[in-house]
């Protein structure tokens, strides 16, 4: 089974604006990391989980890693957002591995979270206080 990572999608307004920036790099996405994943074998058919309002929204595919030239790395991802059950997922800096048996199972064409029709405030206090 992959290993994944985690990221906080920063500066996403919702995850539809994640979705659109993604989608809006044709070939392939990348993020800038300082760092080469240590674990990077066990990442092959891997995943990109991204974190909005505290919870893991969905995930991007990794299609693999590059040294970009300035001593920095490119985590490349597929572009596109695969939606994902909604779990609470703290906030950190940088990315996070996440095992295949933490991961949450992917949503079905049409299907929709219950979670997504909360108001985005109350949520956010529900996730605080680990009720969701």
């Amino acid at each position: 089974m992959p290993l994944h990572l985690t990221k906080i999608a920063f500066q996403s307004e919702s995850p539809a604006t994640l979705k659109a920036w993604l989608e809006s790099h044709a070939d392939e996405a990348r993020l800038t990391t300082r760092y080469l994943p240590k674990r990077i074998e066990e990442m092959t058919g891997g995943s990109l989980y991204w974190i909005h309002g505290h919870r893991l929204v969905g995930r991007s595919p990794i299609l693999g890693f590059t040294e970009n030239g300035q001593g920095r790395y490119w985590i490349r991802l597929e572009p596109r957002l695969i939606p994902v059950r909604a779990q609470p997922k703290r906030a950190h800096q940088g990315w996070r591995y996440l095992a295949a048996e933490d991961a949450p199972p992917d949503l079905s064409g049409g299907e929709a979270d219950d979670i997504d029709a909360m108001p985005p405030a109350m949520l956010g206090e529900l996730a605080k206080l680990g009720l969701v």
